[in-house]
């Protein structure tokens, strides 16, 4: 037994004596490094990083490493305090006699990380940084030659190299404009000139305020026109954007959201409805085991995960590299050092042939713990990782779906790797520009059928542009219904307004191209011809009348026209009654002619109105003082039907010729028709600018001609009795204002409308585009005169804007599909609203309807009344008078006594002829009756031979029938 445990404690003794060998031997070939670790207050994961990789060469000899570090932190903004504290345990480890190998800068940016590069460049000593910052982003690095870029090293911090994420999306997305948010964990304040340089993209850079004030923070980047959204920050940092996102609901097709994280997590976030595009980091399935080796058996647990392994390789590739270059002998035993006191500026030590780089970019035996280091120049070398893309749906509160949409490789300019490329237009906002506009036909106009409230020729040609640039938008009429105007102080109001105020995209409508205008905006190539400013007046009516030929004469003179043939009338009758030459006083002188006509009253009348036609009045009195009133009146007849006939032309050609305005000079020199543009337009602009220019001009004419400088002979020069400049504009301008000028073109045109005539009332002045159409919708308006002051039409939008470019492409494109004219051929030409109207009478036509229509109604009115009086003839005859029958039997000549019966019938018969002939008396009257037919005769007509009456013995003498 005692020999037993004699044994057991001699192997004891034995193993305690060969770990203690072992121990001694080791110290003899392990590397003793000094670095400087340097960091910030606020970078708490690099220092827990630097505390987990200096343990694991601690518990693993095999590196040959002792590291004994030295320590300085300093604040963000607190130069002098991180240069003092750099300096002073800089000179004490020199005196101790182990100067520093390496400083190992964990710094992320500001004064304090200036700082330290300035301190490791001014005392040439190896550095390897974390800190942020692209290439040239470094001052105190910038101007380093390439031995220097051998040991003062920087690589990218994954923070740094997670941005660029987003301008591949970017591009890829050919996103118009965005907004990057990021919190405290991202350094960008060197990314606001690089990250999107060369990407026609507006975009803003803005730190994550305060959970108080996150929702004015992203309506004021909404009132930028700002629809695309990238967060960058940890999972809290994105929850609480997103949850004040939903809350003013933003969440909708206009709207993108990106979320960019550091973090291993799920995003959450209270949103009700929400569709965002989630990026993370995602672990190389090579590297899964060092990692969780790490974390577990060294407890690197802090986070972000891929921050803290990177700082973490960063240390221990940077140690694993120095103690390469001592073993190889490539570090430099004869290294010379000077204190902070003994720096001028120019006598650093030289470090030439000093190559940290090469070391610490070669394959270490230590497995990266995430992803390996790529090594080029500085602000070009990070840790190589790859992240995850997902579109993740959210919905009351929580995940809904998650699709996986592509991974990117962490670097400059790397594309991403889609899984379905197409996949991505669901995830991306609608490019959604807003249009300001005015109300103005054929252009812009109000219609609740339309899909957007409006139509109209911009509204087509608005929508033509959109298919092919792929975008939407959302129209607005402005509040003030101008298109924009400056007043005295440099105020615009109108669409330009809007414009300058970025609450607006686009200004679209009828919008003149104007100087001061693009002075603050900026206008697209015209899309319509050059348009002018012309005038709109009420149409002139010729007063129509269907008795509009009986007012060629007044009244006076119809009413001594009438009398004069009841006059002549009566005396031709009073001639014929008492002349002894007369028919009816000398019967038997006149019994052979042809033509007999005695002039009773009735005969008269009927004479003197028949002479005033073309079939003239019939047989002339016989009597010479009967023959002599006819002939005057003849020619008084022809007298009156002569001037009748030439007046009724003038007339109507004067009613004609009524055009009192016929352009802008008539109106000028009239005082009776006011005349205004509209209030705010640029019409008002372009006259109140030339009565401005004419008082320019005036003033400059007076003082030249009141110089006393001036020598007689060049005052005389100038001497002239009249006014050398029209004062045409400046009258014209004040006759305007005290018109007043209508507010609206609805108030305009009632003005116009409310004219007496086309000599009296009003007229407005516009443009001509304007003037047309409403002459195209109304019949009661037109166009007078040409055009002046002609300025083409364009689309507005805001300075500087990019759509300016890609609008002049598209609209070019239209113009050579000559889809421009189709549009106003639409607009104008086939217009639904064009109403067809009547023709008015010009010179060229003959006399319309109206104007003698009432010549017919005189006809109608005369066949009336002759039907009227046939009438009343045959019912005073037949019911009235009593009639006398006789009957006449024998031959057909001989004397027949008349028979007292009161219906006598009489009986005619011939020997050869037995035909029957009955013979009614009826006072004055007879007819004839055979059996074929009824043929009736007056005695006022011969039938062969009268039938006379014989007044002695009442009897008829049948003389011939």
């Amino acid at each position: 037994m005692n020999q037993f445990c004699f044994t057991i404690d001699l192997l004891v003794t034995i193993l305690i004596y060969d770990m203690i060998k072992y121990t001694q031997y080791m110290e003899k070939i392990h590397t003793y490094l000094f670095p400087v670790y340097a960091n910030e207050e606020e970078n708490d994961v690099a220092d827990k990083a630097l505390e987990v990789a200096l343990d694991y060469v601690k518990r693993n000899p095999r590196l040959g490493l002792k590291v004994d570090t030295r320590r300085v932190s300093g604040n963000r903004t607190d130069t002098k305090g991180m240069l003092d504290a750099l300096c002073k345990i800089y000179e004490s480890m020199l005196e101790n006699r182990t100067p520093p190998h390496i400083i190992l800068d964990s710094t992320m940016t500001g004064l304090v990380s200036e700082t330290v590069k300035s301190f490791a460049k001014a005392l040439q000593i190896p550095t390897i940084s974390g800190s942020f910052g692209q290439e040239g982003d470094l001052r105190q690095w910038r101007d380093i030659d390439g031995s220097q870029e051998d040991y003062l090293i920087q690589i990218m911090p994954p923070a740094d190299i997670i941005p660029e994420i987003i301008r591949t999306l970017v591009i890829n997305q050919n996103i118009s404009n965005a907004a990057i948010l990021f919190d405290h964990s991202y350094v960008m304040d060197h990314k606001f000139k690089s990250l999107l340089q060369n990407v026609a993209t507006r975009h803003v850079i803005r730190p994550i305020q305060d959970e108080a004030s996150i929702r004015d923070q992203l309506q004021n980047l909404r009132k930028l026109d700002i629809v695309n959204f990238f967060i960058l920050g940890s999972l809290v940092s994105i929850k609480t954007v997103l949850d004040a996102a939903d809350s003013i609901n933003y969440f909708n097709r206009k709207f993108a959201w990106h979320a960019i994280t550091q973090d291993k997590g799920d995003l959450k976030c209270s949103c009700g409805n929400a569709t965002v595009l989630f990026v993370k980091p995602l672990m190389d399935g090579k590297f899964q085991d060092r990692l969780g080796l790490i974390k577990t058996s060294y407890q690197l647990t802090v986070q972000p995960e891929i921050t803290a392994a990177f700082y973490f390789d960063l240390a221990l590739q940077a140690f694993l590299a120095v103690r390469n270059m001592i073993n190889d002998g490539a570090w430099h035993i004869n290294l010379t050092y000077i204190t902070c006191d003994d720096y001028d500026g120019k006598n650093s030590p030289e470090r030439s042939g000093f190559n940290l780089k090469k070391y610490f970019a070669k394959e270490s035996t230590e497995a990266p713990v995430y992803g390996p280091m790529y090594i080029a120049s500085n602000g070009q070398s990070f840790m190589e990782f790859n992240m995850q893309l997902t579109a993740v749906g959210i919905r009351s509160g929580s995940s809904d779906k998650s699709v996986t949409l592509g991974t990117w490789k962490a670097g400059f300019n790397n594309n991403i790797s889609f899984l379905d490329p197409e996949s991505m237009r669901n995830y991306t906002a609608d490019i959604v520009y807003r249009v300001a506009t005015v109300i103005q036909a054929p252009f812009i106009i109000a219609d609740e059928e339309a899909p957007k409230g409006y139509s109209g020729y911009c509204i087509d040609l608005i929508d033509e542009i959109a298919n092919i640039l792929k975008f939407d938008y959302d129209i607005f009429a402005v509040s003030d219904g101008r298109f924009g105007n400056m007043d005295l102080k440099g105020n615009w109001n109108g669409v330009v307004k809007e414009l300058m105020e970025k609450k607006a995209d686009i200004g679209l409508g009828s919008m003149s191209v104007m100087a001061e205008r693009e002075n603050v905006i900026d206008f697209t190539v015209p899309y319509y011809d050059l348009v002018g400013i012309t005038i709109l007046m009420k149409l002139p009516t010729t007063p129509t009348s269907l008795f509009k030929f009986l007012t060629v004469l007044e009244n006076e003179v119809w009413l001594c026209i009438l009398a004069a043939y009841f006059f002549t009338s009566f005396l031709m009758w009073i001639f014929d009654r008492w002349s002894p030459y007369s028919y009816q006083n000398n019967r038997e002188k006149y019994k052979d002619d042809e033509e007999k006509r005695e002039f009773n009253l009735k005969e008269c009348l009927w004479f003197c109105m028949t002479s005033l036609t073309p079939q003239g009045g019939g047989e002339a009195p016989k009597n010479l003082s009967g023959r002599l009133v006819a002939a005057t009146w003849w020619l008084f007849g022809f007298i009156i039907i002569a001037s009748y006939t030439a007046n009724l032309a003038a007339f109507l050609t004067v009613s004609r010729l009524d055009t009192p305005v016929e352009s802008l000079d008539d109106l000028s020199k009239q005082y009776k028709i006011q005349y205004a543009p509209l209030n705010g337009s640029a019409s008002m602009t372009y006259f109140e600018r030339m009565a401005n220019i004419e008082a320019k001009f005036y003033d400059i004419w007076k003082d030249m001609s009141l110089n006393d400088s001036l020598s007689d002979v060049e005052r005389a020069q100038l001497a002239v009795w009249d006014y050398p400049v029209s004062d045409k504009y400046t009258k014209m301008w004040q006759a305007m204002k005290e018109a007043g000028l209508p507010n609206s073109l609805d108030d305009a045109v009632e003005r116009v409308r409310a004219s007496k005539s086309s000599s009296e009332g009003f007229a407005f002045l516009g443009d001509a585009t304007d003037i047309r159409y409403l002459e195209l919708t109304n019949c009661d308006l037109q166009m007078v005169g040409e055009e002046f002051s002609r300025k083409p039409y364009a689309i507005a939008v805001q300075q500087g804007s990019p759509l300016k470019d890609q609008f002049n492409t598209a609209i070019l494109q239209l113009l050579n599909r000559r889809q421009l004219e189709r549009l106003k051929e639409k607009w104008w030409t086939n217009n639904p609203k064009a109403k067809k109207c009547e023709k008015q009478d010009d010179q060229s036509d003959g006399i319309s309807i109206q104007n003698i229509g009432g010549v017919f109604i005189v006809i109608f009115v005369g066949i009336g009344l002759a039907s009227i009086t046939l009438a009343f003839e045959y019912w005073w005859y037949k019911y009235r008078k009593t009639s006398k029958v006789i009957t006449i039997q024998g031959s057909a000549s001989g004397i027949v006594p008349r028979q007292k019966s009161k219906q006598p019938k009489a009986e005619v018969s011939q020997k050869n002829a037995p035909t029957k002939l009955y013979l009614r008396v009826y006072h004055d009257k007879f007819c004839l009756e055979d059996y074929i037919g009824v043929i009736r005769f007056s005695f006022h007509w011969r039938i062969g031979t009268f039938l006379k009456p014989d007044p002695e013995f009442e009897w008829y003498s049948v003389i011939q029938v």
